[in-house]
């Protein structure tokens, strides 16, 4: 299914070797659910065996859990932990401080307020950086949680390789609606003076550097176009379905201080956290975005 070390999809047949790489990521997911945290004992600084680790769970199923109980500086523990990674921060996000790191946390800052991950509000199903232009995708992120809300603030991930899946299962035309490239499109934004062009682009691509599937997707309604097909509309219309449900393969929980998630930009979203509390909530979560996926050292 690989052509041009591409990432390269036969929709109209599902053939022996779709069927044996759909069984694997069932079985990597079902294993995701239930793999619990890897111990990190210094954030600043991984052990290979808590490396190895992490990269063996991101290559299974997109994603890794970590805990650490380390009482250092967490955020400056944040950078030298991607790198270790030989992650490429990508975050030039207006938030972002000079250490690429975007503290998300309730604000009526100038540039934060209005904005719902600066809010108590929930954040619905997407990936990160399903705005930016194609030539400066998001492949894989960082969440770490400082601290956590007094009350809900929980998260659910899902990888996206799974919600493939569930399209090709349902109607392989979806898949083919979804990866043409102009499924997806976010208009134009003016942002403190600048303006962030259009970004068009389909939702299911192949990673620049792997081949490996990605996805830019976001539930939103507003302020986003999909290509105007009958298709499009049903395969999107479904796609939400499986969110919504949502599908059994999805980890669901509430981080505590000290945890997070390492991940290839899986699929998530955010509930509503302190509604009832009279001023700022205290959750803080910190989120570092990646040029390039979790994978080996090379």
């Amino acid at each position: 299914m690989r052509e041009n070390n591409g990432f390269f999809w036969k929709t109209p047949k599902v053939d022996d070797f779709y069927r044996e790489w759909r069984a694997a990521r069932f079985l990597a997911a079902e294993a995701a659910r239930s793999a619990g945290f890897v111990e990190i004992a210094n954030l600043a600084n991984p052990s290979e065996a808590e490396k190895t680790e992490l990269i063996r769970r991101c290559t299974a199923a997109n994603l890794a859990l970590y805990a650490t109980d380390d009482s250092a500086d967490q955020r400056g523990g944040l950078r030298p932990f991607a790198e270790a990674f030989e992650l490429r921060i990508a975050e030039k996000h207006r938030s972002a401080g000079g250490d690429g790191i975007v503290a998300l946390r309730q604000s009526d800052a100038p540039g934060q307020k209005g904005y719902i991950p600066y809010s108590k509000r929930k954040m619905n199903w997407h990936t990160d950086g399903y705005y930016n232009a194609p030539d400066d995708r998001i492949s894989a992120m960082v969440l770490h949680t400082e601290r956590p809300a007094d009350d809900g603030g929980s998260n659910q991930f899902l990888d996206h390789t799974i919600a493939f899946i569930r399209l090709m299962d349902e109607n392989p035309d979806y898949v083919a609606a979804l990866m043409h490239p102009q499924a997806m499109t976010i208009p134009a934004n003016e942002e403190e003076g600048s303006i962030r062009p259009a970004s068009v682009g389909p939702v299911f691509f192949p990673d620049a550097d792997t081949g490996e599937m990605q996805m830019r997707y976001t539930a939103r309604t507003r302020s986003i176009e999909w290509r105007d097909t009958s298709l499009t509309r049903d395969a999107v219309a479904f796609l939400q379905h499986i969110l919504e449900t949502p599908d059994p393969m999805t980890i669901s929980l509430r981080f505590g201080a000290g945890q997070g998630v390492l991940c290839n930009n899986v699929l998530h979203d955010r509930t509503g956290f302190d509604a009832k509390a009279a001023a700022h909530s205290p959750r803080t979560v910190y989120r570092i975005r990646f040029h390039n996926r979790v994978k080996g050292m090379t």
